[in-house]
């Protein structure tokens, strides 16, 4: 292996660490003009702190991207030349094991050598070239005898010199290697404290956008608070509605989402919040209330005629003509027969007015489903042909003595179109879900994360695990609103679900949706949330310095939310009211 060239491809690696960790200067240079103070008494000094803020961790964001973009090549080169440098190691061994090797060789070649220059010495000390002529028979052996001494003569200095090489080289390579070893240790050591240092620099960068965030947070918070109570309207702060489904429980949002995550949840199903709710019903009779209180609650300005002129047959679709007191009423599946039977006597009452009206008295046929009101062909039986039975010939009716429109639902979310606010006090504020009927009720949808299809609460998810939502795809929804807003030409038609599987389509990706709304100011990441709500509706929302109306917002989230993720009150093309928060982790 060629040293050099490793020396020098880790210096030009050090030499990259260097260069792209001196950016961490901009971190601290923004951290040190980060110090702002708070005047809570005026939004719009707020807005401009916000603003600031906002303008500080993009700075920071945009310093530590490249750093972040290059981690995963930085340490594939850090893991290289670690690589490199064991190889260097392993190659010093084995060449320390050759020159051990060496030695030893060198050793007994040295004692061939000691032996070769004291014969050398002899043959020097007793050779008399008289002798030699003398003791010869002729001059031909004279010849041979001088030529072979000369000849070993030459071999014993050959390998003399050669030994002597052998020596000088070894204590060469010895030099070598220990100055490579010295290097390798240096390079390793030097290695793992730019590494250390280029985590660690990037670590605090992102605290520090951490805490920006925070700051973020808690000015539009403050902000929010001040709109709230110049407008009347509040933030909601519920926090112990359990849902038919975990994951779209508060519970499963704030114990499983990860951090940074949003969800949107709304307060009540899919309800037009009008009359009587079901779940409301049943925490006012835990209460103690009887059936003509929850009547009255519901319904306010009507009365109870208990001689109305009922109809005495009505026509089912899909059925047939048949008793409406006997056979019609005994079959309504609308709340279960097992609640207490103020709230079955309050259902009959409000079934049998709904019916007298919706088909004039038995002039029309009347549906089946959640349109008009569940109907199954075989008594229900028990407690509610009991609560059918005692409330018989009973229909709720204006001052003029006529029927009126008694909707109902399940769930409204807490408050009615027709009576206000569904809560103990009769008011709302930010406590109203902890006072809300529904809550006494045990609702499962008063405060719910829609993602599921249908309304089943193991209904299919389009491909989605959680009906949470990650900071950018939260900003996909601000972008969307941006350009559904500001977007012209054929900009706007391109906003659907990104998850083309369960809804077909050609939407944008989250990048060029991003592009797009960047021409009318949209955003990459979403870490802020201000919400506040009014009387039964999201008055405004506003992520990252973005205002939109809660209709403005519920429609973007309806258009483009992955999966089947959708805040319920949805009529046409817009939400008309819609009643939702959002909760960031």
């Amino acid at each position: 292996m060629n040293n050099l060239k490793l020396i020098t491809q880790i210096f030009i690696l050090l030499i990259f660490v260097v260069v792209f960790s001196n950016r961490t200067e901009i971190f601290k240079t923004i951290s040190e003009t980060a110090f702002f103070q708070v005047y809570a008494d005026e939004v719009d000094d707020l807005q401009k702190q916000i603003d600031e803020l906002e303008h500080l961790k993009q700075l920071s964001e945009d310093a530590t991207k490249p750093l972040e973009s290059e981690v995963g090549s930085l340490e594939k080169r850090i893991n290289n030349a670690r690589y490199s440098i064991e190889v260097a190691k392993k190659e010093a061994k084995a060449l320390a094991l050759k020159i051990g090797d060496r030695e030893v060789d060198l050793a007994l070649q040295y004692q061939i050598f000691s032996k070769r220059i004291a014969q050398q010495y002899k043959r020097i000390r007793t050779f008399s070239p008289l002798i030699a002529v003398l003791a010869s028979d002729n001059a031909a052996d004279l010849t041979k005898d001088l030529a072979y001494r000369d000849s070993v003569k030459n071999q014993d200095n050959q390998f003399i010199r050669a030994i002597g090489e052998d020596i000088r080289g070894l204590q060469v390579d010895k030099k070598k290697l220990e100055a490579l070893q010295i290097t390798l240790t240096a390079l390793e050591k030097q290695l793992d404290e730019q590494a250390a240092f280029f985590k660690v620099e990037i670590s605090k960068a992102k605290d520090y956008q951490k805490d920006l965030g925070g700051k973020i947070a808690d000015l539009s918070a403050r902000q929010q608070e001040i709109i709230n109570a110049r407008s009347g309207s509040f933030t909601v702060s519920g926090d112990s509605e359990l849902a038919d489904d975990y994951l779209a429980s508060i519970q499963g949002f704030r114990e499983s989402a990860p951090g940074g995550s949003f969800a949107i949840f709304s307060f009540g199903g899919y309800s037009h919040r009008n009359g009587m709710s079901q779940y409301g019903a049943l925490g006012r009779a835990k209460e103690g209330q009887n059936y003509q209180q929850i009547l009255s609650a519901y319904y306010p300005g009507t009365s109870i005629k208990t001689d109305y002129p009922v109809m005495s047959q009505i026509t089912v679709e899909g059925y047939r003509t048949d008793s409406f007191e006997d056979w019609y009423l005994k079959r309504i599946y609308e709340v279960p027969e097992s609640w207490p039977i103020e709230v079955l006597k309050a259902q009959a009452i409000a079934a049998r007015t709904y019916a007298i009206k919706y088909t004039d008295n038995g002039q029309r046929s009347i549906c089946t489903t959640e349109k008009c009101q569940v109907f199954k062909d075989s008594p229900k039986g028990g407690a509610w042909e009991q609560a059918v039975n005692e409330t018989k010939g009973m229909v709720l009716v204006d001052g003029g003595g006529n029927p009126v429109s008694t909707q109902f639902a399940s769930t409204h979310g807490g408050w009615s179109k027709t009576a206000g606010w569904d809560t103990k006090d009769g008011s709302g504020g930010s406590d109203f879900l902890d006072k809300a009927y529904e809550k006494i009720g045990g609702s499962p949808w008063l405060y719910k994360a829609w993602w599921r299809a249908g309304y089943s609460s193991n209904g299919a998810t389009c491909g989605r695990s959680n009906p949470w939502l990650s900071p950018e795809e939260m900003a996909d929804i601000v972008n969307a609103h941006i350009v559904l807003k500001n977007g012209s030409g054929g900009e706007t038609e391109r906003i659907s679900p990104v998850t083309t599987e369960c809804w077909g389509g050609n939407p944008y990706s989250l990048g060029e949706l991003k592009d797009v709304a960047s021409k009318y100011g949209g955003i990459s990441s979403a870490n802020s949330v201000g919400v506040s709500q009014g009387n039964g509706s999201t008055s405004s929302v506003n992520i990252n310095g973005v205002n939109m109306s809660g209709n403005e917002f519920c429609k973007a989230f309806n258009l483009r939310a992955p999966g089947n993720m959708r805040i319920p009150q949805w009529s046409g093309s817009s939400c008309g009211g819609a009643f939702f928060n959002i909760e960031k982790k």
